[in-house]
């Protein structure tokens, strides 16, 4: 019997992978807990009041940039609203979420009290628009891993319209991990991992970097040699996302699995000839068999409509 294929990368024991910070602080730990907790509620509690009708066939798989800070400031809406989630026994009674894109993390738990800012934790703040070209993520996450609080999370929002082509974003479950351990284990995977031998894995980190810098602040590592533009691209770092995310492209949306309305996107695209776009999306619907609903079908012929009139 043949034997499958094993795709592991392969451990340097000499450099093993990063461990989790641990939280020394226990009422800090509780609240990032409780905190990831209500990030997981999203889905139940996020409303969006941003409409999408219309949709220009050029702008189909640029939704992210397009609606991507609209609906990051409505999931921090969202946790404010729901804090007895977060804050059940009333410990932070003080603090609220605040989103600056210029800042990392771009979302801090915060307290003016007094005239005084005080952080307690933050998230960086990601959303992915699942219906993109690339089927991932394509954010680059480059924070040095200095300039992370063991308390702050990496949070990646996957969404997509309600009718497809057009309604309002729905957001489905979150990615959560430790802002800190998702930077070392990127830096980790770039320089031991990923097949490239010294000089061309080396990176520079910024000096001086603290959790919560100030705005515009260079907080961010760089790649010695990244032609491909590829360092910071998480969801490519084997070991982090990648279940995550082949997991999200399964999520059905009208009947159909994520990754083949990306399919049938693309087909269109692409400009083929009429005949070779009928041909392609008989034969993309014929994989879905019974999942094929007509409402499915009604839904391609108005992609069809839309990007190939």
């Amino acid at each position: 019997m043949t034997q499958p294929l094993d795709f592991t990368i392969p451990v340097d024991p000499l450099n093993p992978p990063p461990s989790r910070a641990a939280l020394p602080d226990p009422l800090k730990a509780k609240l990032t807990d409780d905190v990831a907790d209500a990030v997981r509620a999203l889905p139940i509690y996020y409303a969006s009041t941003t409409a999408i009708e219309g949709l220009e066939s050029g702008d189909l798989f640029s939704l992210n940039s397009v609606l991507g800070g609209s609906i990051e400031n409505q999931v921090v809406a969202t946790l404010n609203r729901i804090r007895k989630v977060w804050d059940p026994d009333d410990q932070w009674t003080e603090y609220g979420f605040e989103r600056s894109s210029q800042t990392f993390p771009d979302v801090r738990l915060v307290s003016r009290s007094g005239g005084r800012l005080s952080v307690a934790m933050g998230i960086e703040l990601k959303g992915w628009y699942l219906l993109s070209r690339e089927k991932e993520p394509s954010f680059r996450y480059t924070v040095t891993p200095d300039a992370c609080s063991p308390y702050d999370l990496l949070v990646v929002v996957p969404w997509h319209l309600t009718n497809v082509l057009s309604g309002v974003p729905r957001v489905y479950e979150p990615y959560i991990e430790q802002a800190r351990y998702a930077a070392e284990f990127r830096n980790h995977y770039w320089q031991h991992q990923r097949g490239v031998a010294a000089p061309d894995n080396g990176i520079t980190s910024p000096g001086g970097a603290q959790p919560y810098p100030p705005a515009k602040a260079k907080v961010s590592d760089k790649a010695d040699k990244d032609s491909g533009g590829n360092f910071g691209r998480v969801a490519r770092v084997h070991g982090l996302m990648e279940d995550y995310s082949e997991r999200m492209l399964q999520t059905k949306v009208s009947g159909i699995e994520a990754g083949h309305w990306v399919s049938f996107f693309r087909v269109y695209a692409d400009n083929h000839e009429r005949d070779t776009i009928d041909a392609r999306i008989d034969r993309l619907v014929g994989r879905q068999g019974a999942a094929a609903t007509p409402r499915v079908r009604e839904l391609v012929k108005e992609l069809g409509r839309l990007l190939g009139d």
